[in-house]
């Protein structure tokens, strides 16, 4: 019997001595007064150390106070019209180079990585593809490489491929699409489908070649981009994550602020 109770005592001691879990804290870092509408993290000038790279300017890890110019990037509104920033050696000189979009000229653009720090970056022009709201990179055709696949409101929803050193391909998948997106295996197949705002689109074995079926089995309205694709509770089965945008009218009436929305006098 006192055997008994000394074991017991002596793992009541350890479970007593055992350190909690320590608390998950974060701390707000400045980097910079200038702001833009989107940012990126990736190594600039080859050093293996991450930069930051947003707007006009790229800033050198891992302190981020040294700021190098990249270009001059018009100002449309309130806006600079420049919504995202998605590395990608484009032209496959082991330099990361980036992806943006505008809502305003609708075009989609690579921007050179120059081989010197204090160089601007070249602009080079993918192609019109609508309003971008912003751009994702997923690869949607499982070759192993990222594609490129803008969100643009009312227009068709493709996606675009690098196929060689700074030439790029379109693939469409719908003739429109509305605001949201997402990317990820909705039915198992180990194809990831694209998820709009009304529905998810089941990938086809050949991607280029379709079709993509439209399941309507939901309609989120004004989704958020992107639609996060994961399982939450553990069940094996993918669920979505959607977030909504909203903005208040004169009239009481939320909707999804857009840049034109702004640019029309309404305020988020």
């Amino acid at each position: 019997m006192l055997r008994i109770i000394g074991g017991i005592s002596l793992l009541l001691l350890v479970g007593s001595a055992t350190a909690p879990e320590p608390t998950l804290r974060f701390n707000r870092y400045f980097v910079a007064a200038e702001s833009y509408e989107s940012v990126g993290v990736f190594d600039v000038d080859k050093n293996d150390t991450l930069d930051i790279v947003s707007g006009d300017f790229w800033y050198e890890g891992p302190r981020f106070r040294n700021r190098h110019l990249i270009g001059n990037e018009p100002r449309k509104d309130q806006y600079y019209d420049d919504f995202s920033t998605i590395p990608l050696d484009v032209n496959g000189d082991g330099r990361m180079d980036f992806v943006t979009g505008g809502w305003f000229d609708q075009t989609l653009r690579w921007v050179e990585n120059p081989a010197k720090k204090d160089s601007q970056w070249p602009l080079h022009e993918i192609g019109k593809v609508g309003n971008v709201e912003t751009t994702r990179a997923w690869d949607v055709d499982g070759d192993g490489t990222i594609d490129i696949v803008p969100n643009n409101p009312n227009h068709p929803l493709k996606y675009i491929k690098l196929v060689s050193p700074g030439v790029f391909k379109t693939v469409t998948v719908a003739p429109t699409q509305g605001h949201g997106l997402g990317f990820g295996d909705i039915n198992g197949d180990g194809r990831g489908d694209l998820i709009v705002s009304d529905g998810w689109l089941e990938a086809p074995e050949n991607r280029e070649s379709g079709p993509w079926t439209l399941h309507k089995e939901f309609a989120f309205g004004t989704a958020s981009v992107p639609i996060i694709v994961t399982d939450v509770n553990g069940d094996r089965l993918n669920d979505l994550i959607v977030g909504q945008g909203i903005v208040m009218d004169c009239t009481g009436t939320n909707k999804l602020a857009t840049p034109a929305d702004n640019a029309a006098g309404q305020s988020t």
